[in-house]
């Protein structure tokens, strides 16, 4: 595809290297490894947890949590504003859906914030929706989520029983300034697929915070797909319950002029003999167009036997668009199968156009086959036939305002 510049690092079990270091909040290690930005012995990654957004000292891009964030359009949100939006949650007639108070033991199960405006959002919501799959689904369960304008915060928790099999697809449309936390219970031996649409207006400000927990040899699928929004910051953290738990992570975003896309994950491994894979790819045009992707992934001391791969690939479009890509590792025992990252930034390669139109394809065409392209390795594994076909004319839509 693109003409991309990258930078890789793979570390192999033979590779790692002892640096005495530990963490905090996980077992004392006597040995391990710390790559990535920060060099702080094992603690760059750490965080704060509690549901107390008074435990958390105001955000700014000090702090490495927020470093990257568009914090004058979240501004507002700090300041915990009362609720003032129409929100409405829907989903088809029968669908393993209701609607429970906040008191409910299911909330707050498997998250607990970890910045200030996911508890405030815990604080301020008044009732969560709650999926529950359980057997085997024949069809996706899809909430939609539509806002009207103003306030709004919401909750959501996605809890499914061991061995259980399914797709939840959380669709978000309309106009907001919404604060919200998903927490996604995954039982032993279940297989699930959960993809977080965020389509917005283009004065929508979304930030939510995402945590799965992942059970003995679960498997998670988590596909988070960013178009519309002015400010949109997506949060996912995924921690494992037993052995054997395997996690995809995949995103897809675009970014238009002036939007700010920021997605910051998490992957920790304190399990032993779990795989991780995170794939993230987004195209950016127009003056202004921003997005940062942090991924952070932890091997603990217990995590033994560890198998974990992260890349993140940005294109860029036109001039004046901007990608961060910020990949972290931190590795606290030498008995992992694997671990590595890869990150790329790149323009959009004119000779591949030229290439196609020579071709006889018209040019508007060859971008849209290039950035079709770019996307595949995401689009493939979505196997949500309506939402693929919906993904693909989002993306030739943006193509098309950006050509008019």
């Amino acid at each position: 595809m693109a003409d991309l510049t990258t930078t890789a690092d793979d570390l192999e079990l033979g590779e790692l290297q002892r640096a005495g270091t530990e963490m905090t909040d996980a077992p004392a290690a006597p040995e391990g490894h710390t790559h990535g930005r920060g060099g702080e012995g094992g603690r760059h990654l750490d965080r704060t947890f509690s549901r107390d957004p008074q435990a958390f000292a105001e955000p700014n891009s000090r702090q490495e949590i927020w470093r990257f964030a568009a914090l004058p359009r979240l501004r507002a949100l700090f300041a915990a504003p009362d609720a003032d939006g129409p929100l409405a949650f829907s989903w088809a007639t029968g669908a393993p859906v209701e609607v429970v108070p906040m008191t409910d033991a299911r909330v707050g199960s498997v998250h607990t914030p970890f910045d200030r405006l996911s508890a405030i959002a815990m604080s301020k919501a008044t009732e969560a929706v709650v999926v529950s799959v359980a057997g085997e689904l024949a069809e996706p369960v899809i909430v939609s989520a539509k806002g009207a304008g103003g306030v709004a915060y919401g909750h959501v928790v996605v809890d499914v029983a061991p061995h259980a099999v399914g797709t939840v697809v959380l669709d978000h449309v309309g106009n907001a300034q919404y604060a919200a936390n998903v927490e996604i219970k995954v039982g032993d031996g279940a297989s699930v697929t959960v993809v977080s649409i965020q389509d917005w207006d283009d004065d929508t400000v979304h930030a939510c915070a995402q945590t799965a927990l992942v059970g003995r040899d679960a498997k998670l699928r988590h596909i988070n797909i960013s178009f519309g929004g002015s400010a949109v910051r997506v949060t996912p953290v995924v921690r494992f319950a037993g052995p054997g738990g395997d996690v995809e992570l995949l995103g897809l975003f675009f970014a238009d002029a002036g939007q700010h896309i920021d997605n910051r994950l998490l992957v920790d491994h304190d399990m032993p003999h779990c795989k991780s894979r995170v794939n993230y790819r987004g195209a950016l045009q127009g003056a202004g167009a921003r997005s940062v992707w942090t991924g952070d992934v932890i091997i603990r001391a217990t995590g033994i036997g560890t198998d974990t791969y992260e890349v993140n690939r940005n294109l860029l479009l036109t001039d004046g668009a901007r990608a961060d890509s910020v990949p972290n590792l931190e590795i606290l025992t030498g008995e992992v199968v694997g671990a590595g990252h890869a990150s790329a930034t790149g323009r959009f390669d004119d000779e591949q156009l030229f290439y196609l139109q020579a071709r006889g394809i018209p040019a508007d065409q060859a971008r849209r086959l290039i950035v079709r392209g770019f996307f595949a390795d995401v689009i493939e594994r979505i196997q949500v036939p309506d939402l693929v076909e919906r993904l693909l004319a989002t993306v030739d839509r943006e193509l098309e305002q950006a050509m008019a």
